[in-house]
């Protein structure tokens, strides 16, 4: 673009010495200084020209030199630019110029200028590149442009006047402008062009634009209140807005937008419309700090890969499945959400890896930050990490920024209910993030259904408990109160939960949890283990799972003596305890005698694990006489009656992933009896 400067402003200087030329004959140089020359659209300063013509030579050389070009409405400006050319009629009445054209630390350009009676005509060119000027004696006031494989850094100075944070790294224009320029009017440009795999961004990264294509119309006026008119279509490439990623797959958008800017103060859009068929339609204003949009889409399928996959990544949903319609409107002040209200047509959600699912999701949900509004959302059916829930509504109000359930729900879940209530969410704003408030409710869920789901043990009982409230923000969601389990006829109570990104990547658990008077043959039975009669009791705190996986935790597990229960342990238990923890057994008769038994009566049982990067501290009832090698012992399971047996540990750190192995193993029955 500076080269079109150079294009408008340098012939209407030059015409000024040559048709003043007195003739060939009396004289071989002409020399001019000029201390400014000033055109509509740019000035030029400490302008000298110097002319020279041998007698009898059927052309000659003009050179121009200009200090500075200064073009402030479209942010050029220009040092040390010379032109050189050999100068000669074209016998029409008319002049012909070409040659090099060099300014201050640009690359050379050809600048070809023929000065005519009717016209003017001007082709700055780089190779393929090229710019040709028109401008018509019977309308001084318009120049006709040409643009053939411009490169857009061209137009970096002016793109600059009204985005100063934007750089343009790549891409071609082609087309047709037209400029007036009249004396007391201002400046208009328009006309159709052609973009080709343009690329831009801003120093922060979070505006960018690639291999992006567009056909589009141009109108604008510059002057005391600039004015741009854009429309057309875009037709490929790929942006990014903040989080907002949106891809155009080759399928073309059409596009119009209207902008403003008076003098001293910032851009307006008084008008923007995006029509993508079929996927998303969205018209609306905007400023500095408000924006005005209303949304339609008639399916929400296309829209994950099109525009929300950098919203969903964030969330840890970039494979979210959509389906259904949507109408929005919404309104943004300072940055802040104000208003918003969301119509949903059998909508449904679908998480690919498993962990949500909505159908069916019907009704409104409407946002004020001031007067209030109501709505009402439902869903026919849900899944929550595979756990299958009804239907259920929810009526909503909302006013001073704050979404609030009207009403307590519930929804049967598991052959029982969940229920929720005083649920207060808050979007982010002012800086802060979305905050989410509310009460959980779980009476009698079947322990049975929920292992099935997650791919436990066929435990069964019963789950119950009431979490007053729940609050999720920065990522985190904490839970007041707790939960009970009723299993193996006893109970297992679960406390200080806690849950970071639950939806998101790597989603992290921490609680702890108390068990007590749990039937030890049932659960010994359940998990595939030898059989063990007793009740149980003990702790698992520090509880962390990461992707539901277990990184930490503390756990101790003992039996208590209750009246009328049998303790006893079978030989394949012994030998299970053995593998997964690396102890043996010892007894106070001979080892071979041991083997007629099939189990063993106890006094007490005991173990405990406090894991670690990896690696579990192993414990017992207390310390035990060392092994054959001297290292201390710790006791596991402490014997009573004969014959008398006491199961030993002797490895006090045991490698997880290892005894993992060790437990799957047992669980499958791989282990074999072996008495030593």
């Amino acid at each position: 673009m500076l080269r079109l400067l150079m294009g408008l402003s340098l012939p209407m200087l030059w015409v000024v010495p040559l048709w003043a030329w007195p003739g060939q004959s009396e004289a071989r140089t002409l020399n001019a200084r000029i201390a400014r020359v000033a055109t509509a659209v740019a000035s030029l300063e400490q302008v000298q020209v110097r002319l020279a013509w041998p007698d009898g030579a059927a052309e000659g050389e003009l050179q121009l030199q200009a200090a500075r070009i200064v073009a402030p409405e479209l942010g050029y400006r220009f040092q040390d630019v010379a032109w050189r050319c050999p100068l000669r009629r074209d016998g029409r009445g008319g002049w012909r110029c070409e040659g090099e054209l060099r300014g201050q630390g640009g690359a050379p350009l050809r600048l070809a200028l023929e000065l005519g009676p009717a016209s003017t005509d001007a082709r700055l060119s780089r190779g393929a590149s090229a710019i040709a000027l028109q401008r018509a004696a019977a309308t001084p006031d318009l120049t006709r442009i040409d643009l053939t494989r411009v490169p857009l850094a061209w137009t970096q100075a002016l793109a600059a006047q009204a985005w100063s944070a934007g750089r343009i790294k790549s891409g071609t224009l082609d087309g047709r402008l037209d400029i007036a320029a009249p004396a007391h009017a201002p400046l208009r440009i328009g006309g159709d062009l052609r973009v080709a795999g343009a690329g831009f961004d801003t120093p922060d990264g979070l505006i960018a634009g690639e291999k992006l294509g567009a056909a589009l119309r141009v109108d604008s006026e510059l002057g005391a209140t600039t004015r741009v008119r854009l429309g057309g279509r875009l037709l490929d490439g790929e942006m990014l807005f903040g989080n907002a990623y949106i891809a155009l797959q080759g399928k073309p958008v059409e596009l119009e937008v209207q902008a403003e800017s008076a003098s001293g103060q910032g851009w307006r859009l008084p008008r923007i419309v995006w029509r993508d068929p079929g996927a998303l339609n969205a018209s609306g204003s905007a400023s500095v700090d408000a924006l005005d949009l209303q949304l339609d889409s008639p399916d929400l399928a296309p829209l994950r890969e099109r525009y929300l996959s950098g919203f969903l990544g964030l969330a840890g949903l970039a494979k979210l499945e959509l389906s259904g319609g949507v109408d929005a409107q919404l309104s943004l002040r300072g940055g802040d959400l104000s208003q918003a209200r969301a119509q949903l047509r059998e909508v449904r959600l679908r998480d690919e890896q498993g962990r949500f699912r909505f159908d069916g999701l019907d009704g409104s949900l409407a946002y004020s930050d001031a007067a209030p509004r109501e709505s009402e959302l439902s869903w026919r059916s849900g899944a929550l990490y595979g756990l299958e829930f009804g239907a259920t509504r929810l009526p909503f109000s909302s006013d001073n920024g704050e979404f609030r359930l009207q009403r307590a729900i519930s929804f049967p879940m598991l052959g029982g209910r969940v229920g929720a209530d005083n649920l207060r969410l808050r979007p982010p704003a002012g800086g802060k993030g979305l905050d989410l408030r509310f009460g959980l409710n779980l009476d009698k869920l079947d322990v049975a259904q929920l292992s099935k789901a997650l791919d436990w043990p066929a435990f069964t009982g019963e789950l119950s408990g009431r979490i007053p409230q729940a609050h999720y923000a920065d990522e985190r969601l904490e839970l007041d109160g707790g939960l009970a389990m009723q299993l193996f006829g006893g109970t297992v109570e679960v406390s200080s939960l806690a849950m970071e990104r639950p939806f998101g990547v790597a989603p992290t658990l921490s609680s702890d949890l108390a068990l007590r008077d749990i039937d030890l043959e049932s659960l010994t039975g359940v998990f595939g283990f030898g059989s063990i009669t007793g009740r149980l009791y003990g702790r698992i705190e520090q509880l962390r799972l990461v992707d539901w996986q277990p990184t930490a935790f503390d756990a101790e597990l003992h039996t208590e003596k209750t009246r009328g229960v049998r303790q006893r342990i079978s030989q394949r238990a012994v030998q299970d305890l053995s593998s997964v923890g690396d102890s043996s057994f010892v007894g106070s008769l001979q080892d071979k005698l041991i083997g007629f038994f099939d189990d063993f009566g106890y006094a007490r049982l005991g173990i405990s694990c406090k894991l670690a990067d990896e690696v579990c501290l192993m414990g017992g009832l207390g310390a035990a006489k060392a092994g054959p090698d001297g290292r201390p012992g710790f006791t596991i399971v402490g014997g009573a009656g004969v014959p008398h047996l006491d199961v030993v540990g002797y490895n006090h750190r045991v490698d997880w992933p290892t005894l993992l192995e060790r437990m799957e193993a047992v669980g499958k029955g791989d282990v074999k009896p072996v008495v030593k």
